[in-house]
């Protein structure tokens, strides 16, 4: 029995544009899938903190130890000590890491702002120097002592004479303070104010000066040849404290905590940071509840100077 023929019956030609549009649409699908896998592979968190000295070595290794925290942090670098808080008020940036309480102080006062301290870096101390005593406790009665004149450091030079007992300010001194708040009969010293470059230069006529620490490597000077400077214990030095800011409604972020943590208690770190200082700085973990206390004192300061 023969078999019937059979027509054949062609398969239909595929347009050409049909077969470049499915391929496209199959790349495109590859595509999502590897990129799926991709973010899920990619937990870290991001965090962008604004700075003014991102070169400093102790970034990079702070960088470093974040990543291995599961945060990547990116650092903006700022070339002006204007710029890091309103890029922080405009959401431009997640914190900055560049001042002390007396800075961001003036910025939320002037700006009516709430930035907020959430942890402490370190304190870079102003101290006394002297080339006729070795110990504060020998300077004698009536001696003259010198602070800088411009109104910021000569407030906190006078702060710390008298945390080292040589001065008594009235109502117990402020980050305003100047010589008319020196309570003569009360105090060991007379004190005089000069330009900053001239009290290290001065040295030789003064019982002792305030010394500025731009000034300090260039005249010789070491550090650890201070015979007094801040306290970081003393509340009088809390406003002086370097800190990490945020916006208030972000300071209880626990990313933000732990970047804080990660940075106090990370050794390379803290090495590397009084390094950048030639060793003047000091690191510390002053409590968030007193960065939060001084920030409030020095803002009601701060409003009733300007008025």
């Amino acid at each position: 029995m023969s078999t019937p023929d059979v027509p054949l019956i062609e398969a239909p030609k595929k347009n050409p544009l049909f077969l470049i549009l499915g391929g496209l649409v199959a790349l495109a699908l590859i595509a999502g899938l590897v990129y799926a896998v991709f973010l899920r592979g990619d937990e870290n968190e991001k965090v962008t903190i604004g700075v003014v000295d991102s070169s400093e070595a102790y970034w990079q290794t702070y960088v470093d130890e974040a990543k291995k925290e599961g945060i990547d942090v990116e650092l903006v670098n700022f070339t002006e000590y204007t710029q890091p808080n309103p890029a922080l008020t405009n959401k431009d940036i997640d914190l900055n890491v560049f001042q002390h309480i007396v800075y961001l102080a003036d910025y939320n006062v002037a700006n009516d702002q709430d930035l907020t301290p959430i942890g402490s870096t370190a304190i870079y101390p102003l101290a006394l120097y002297s080339k006729k005593y070795d110990d504060v406790a020998d300077i004698e009665d009536g001696e003259t002592v010198a602070v800088p004149n411009d109104p910021s450091n000569q407030a906190r030079g006078l702060l710390v004479l008298q945390s080292a007992g040589l001065i008594t300010l009235k109502s117990g001194g402020s980050i305003f303070s100047d010589l008319s708040d020196v309570d003569e009969a009360s105090s060991k010293v007379k004190v005089k104010a000069l330009s900053a470059e001239l009290t290290v230069t001065s040295l030789e006529d003064l019982a002792a000066a305030i010394v500025n620490n731009d000034f300090v490597a260039d005249a010789g000077l070491k550090p650890e040849d201070a015979i007094a400077q801040d306290d970081p214990s003393d509340p009088n030095a809390v406003p002086y404290v370097n800190v990490f800011v945020a916006r208030a409604g972000d300071a209880d972020d626990a990313t933000y905590k732990k970047l804080v943590k990660i940075f106090q208690d990370s050794d390379a770190v803290q090495k590397e940071l009084i390094e950048a200082s030639a060793g003047t700085g000091v690191s510390v973990k002053t409590p968030v509840k007193d960065l939060a206390s001084s920030l409030e004192k020095v803002e009601a300061d701060t409003e009733a100077q300007k008025k």
